[in-house]
């Protein structure tokens, strides 16, 4: 009888999110960026003072980018590709919003700044991944630690032990 209340109550949960999964999807935020041209912004994360490549395709006359963190840079008709360098200014960890205006249409898209600041503003910052520490048993070896983790280990079992032993004890006699 129990498998039948958790069948049901899977069956319910699965049945309320199909139903509601087709209306958060088509939720509209007022914000539409659908355009008769494509646009890209590469890479979308970058440090202050970094450089960024702004692309277009299917525009058919000049492309006008322009975002509150770089001067507007325009894309001439027939060419696909720009660069722009990002303010040395740009507050770390902000999202900034890129425009394409091409002709009457414009969408737009986010670029975010990273922190920390390029050595070199001509180039686009290298992400070297993080620095995870030594990791393993080498790093921070400490004995008492070690020991103590030990004992707790040593204290479960034992008593684990016992507890089985005295209920076998209970039941068998």
């Amino acid at each position: 009888m129990r498998a039948i209340r958790v069948a049901c109550a899977a069956l319910l949960g699965m049945t309320a999110l199909t139903l509601t999964a087709p209306v958060a999807a088509a939720r509209d935020d007022g914000e539409r960026n659908i355009t008769s041209f494509g646009f890209n912004v590469s890479p979308t994360t970058i440090a202050a003072g970094g450089r960024v490549s702004l692309s277009v395709n299917g525009c058919k006359s000049a492309t006008k980018v322009s975002s509150g963190v770089f001067d507007t840079v325009t894309i001439p008709k027939g060419q696909g590709s720009a660069t722009a360098t990002v303010d040395w200014d740009a507050k770390p960890g902000a999202v900034y919003e890129v425009t394409f205006q091409c002709g009457n249409e414009s969408g737009h898209t986010d670029l975010t700044i990273a922190t920390g600041r390029p050595s070199d503003p001509t180039h686009t910052p290298v992400h070297r991944g993080v620095k995870a520490g030594v990791g393993g048993s080498t790093g921070g070896f400490d004995l008492s630690e070690i020991g103590l983790g030990a004992a707790l280990i040593a204290g479960s079992v034992g008593a684990a032990y016992h507890w089985s032993r005295r209920r076998a004890g209970e039941h068998g006699g």
